[in-house]
């Protein structure tokens, strides 16, 4: 069988290419070359842009920020992002594109979302890890604005049976072909209404959490 470049560990990342095993993992590095990330996503034509850095504690803030711009827009606008949370969801979004067509019959005009920079540990504990949404290193998706006017949200249709859970799951999976992490509800209770994607790195190994 032949193999795809992005599924091979030693080949160049390019955000242009379908994504293969070792992609979530070479996004993930880009969090220690910020000039090459943002490199990459001019490469790719991305519409966004960079952000102030913002810096709160040792723990907490970036220096990476990428205001995310292009179709489909994140609503509320303004979000911004670490520069490797941009580039997973530029690889992401052509596959989203994708699933809703084949599910869905239309496209996504905008991504419901619920913020991504927030100063905390893990599940808002007060000790233990920080959370990658510390770093900007995370995302969370609530839904989905379609260009046919309708709204799929993860609360309300994730367990369906109809087509608008079969386009949530898909856009799921194709999420675990980019981002390091990516929690839904079939996870645990926390994630019941929305999609938790990170690109946490873990090393040249690159292993995923998908669930």
């Amino acid at each position: 069988m032949k193999r795809h470049r992005s599924d091979l560990p030693w080949t160049e990342l390019d955000l242009t290419a379908e994504p293969g095993r070792f992609t979530p993992a070479k996004i993930a590095e880009l969090g220690s070359d910020p000039p090459r990330c943002r490199a990459l996503l001019t490469e790719a034509a991305s519409l966004s842009t960079p952000a102030p850095d913002r810096i709160v504690s040792e723990s907490c803030g970036y220096r990476d920020g990428t205001r995310i711009k292009g179709t489909p827009e994140p609503s509320p606008a303004g979000l911004v992002t670490s520069c490797p949370v941009a580039a997973a969801m530029l690889v992401w979004e052509r596959e989203l594109q994708v699933a809703a067509n084949r599910h869905l019959g239309t496209s996504v005009r905008r991504l419901l979302h619920a913020g991504s920079f927030s100063c905390r540990r893990l599940y808002g504990r007060e000790s233990g890890a920080w959370s990658e949404h510390a770093t900007a290193d995370a995302v969370d998706i609530l839904g989905f604005t379609m260009a046919d006017g309708r709204t799929v949200s993860v609360l309300r249709d994730w367990r369906d049976d109809g087509p608008t859970a079969a386009f949530l799951r898909s856009a799921r999976d194709a999420a675990c072909r980019s981002f390091s992490t990516v929690l839904s509800p079939d996870y645990n209770e926390a994630h019941r209404d929305h999609l938790h994607l990170d690109t946490a790195d873990r090393g040249a190994s690159g292993w995923r959490a998908c669930r």
